[in-house]
């Protein structure tokens, strides 16, 4: 018995199978470019609002002071309580890092796409120089007063024996332990960076408004600064859920947001400085009145 023709087995066949294909792969694509910006859109009307800001303020500081509440609430066995976990690891320890990173990629688009001037660009990527320094003047600091009011101990199966050793380096050398007040440096990074990046993301709702270009790979980087601040949120969350003791934290987020406020709420406002977001990048609406 003769076998009939198999239907679309031949050349054609292949042929309508890659149309169907690429028109999948185009509807995927347009999917995914409505959600980047609407997304983009939404993201960047909500960090622009300057009510919200004032209330982002007052939240990062509900976070820290009624936090620490919260552990007696939570699983004290989950990954976010181990110092080891891979969110402390990769992120919280390399805050700063990471926050350079997708910060400087944003800051450079936006200042150069709306200026094409290297140095307003220079000038603004500058204030990530001033927040480097910040947070290794910082880290010094809080090292200089553990130093200062720390002793030397030695743990004993009994406890902890007082050791009359000078200083830190002489006490870890003779393999005891050095005590004194730490202020949580985690919590200092991750609301100093908060700070920073709400500060900074809040430009690209004015940038959006000038119809000033805004690609895809803009907004892609926006949003990546968005997930980044939601996630410095979460560890920041976890930070004073889980470690360090009540005032170390409270003492941290207070030298952070302390910071925030001399660079960002004083000295950029100044002319002889790096200069605030968004300063000089958009035209005043009173000076194309008198061209007009």
């Amino acid at each position: 018995m003769e076998r009939g023709p198999v239907v679309g087995a031949g050349p054609g066949a292949g042929a309508r199978i890659r149309a169907v294909l690429g028109c999948l792969v185009k509807v995927l694509l347009w999917v995914a470019s409505a959600l980047l910006y609407f997304g983009s859109e939404q993201a960047a009307r909500l960090l622009g609002s300057p009510c919200l800001r004032r209330l982002y303020h007052a939240w990062l500081a509900a976070v820290v002071i009624f936090g620490p509440l919260l552990q007696f609430h939570v699983n004290p066995r989950t990954i976010f309580a181990s110092h080891g976990n891979f969110f402390n690891i990769k992120f919280v320890n390399s805050a700063w890092g990471w926050t350079c990173t997708f910060l400087g990629g944003f800051v450079l688009l936006v200042v150069f796409l709306a200026t094409r001037r290297v140095a307003v660009t220079a000038r603004h990527l500058s204030r990530l120089v001033v927040g480097a320094a910040v947070w290794r003047g910082a880290g010094r600091a809080f090292l200089l007063i553990e130093d200062l009011t720390g002793s030397c101990f030695e743990p004993l199966p009994q406890g902890l024996l007082l050791h009359e050793l000078p200083d830190r380096r002489s006490c870890l050398a003779a393999g005891h332990q050095w005590r004194g007040y730490t202020v949580s440096s985690h919590t200092f990074l991750l609301t100093f960076c908060c700070l920073l990046m709400a500060e900074e993301a809040a430009v690209f709702a004015k940038y959006l408004a000038h119809g000033l270009p805004a690609g895809a790979p803009l907004r892609l980087v926006f949003l990546l600064n968005v997930l980044l601040l939601g996630l410095w949120n979460f560890l920041l969350l976890c930070t004073v859920i889980y470690f360090h003791q009540y005032t170390h934290k409270v003492v941290g987020a207070a030298v952070g947001t302390f910071a925030w406020y001399l660079t960002y709420g004083s000295w950029y406002h100044q002319p002889w400085s790096p200069g605030s977001p968004g300063h000089g990048l958009f035209p005043h609406p009173h000076s194309s009145r008198k061209h007009n």
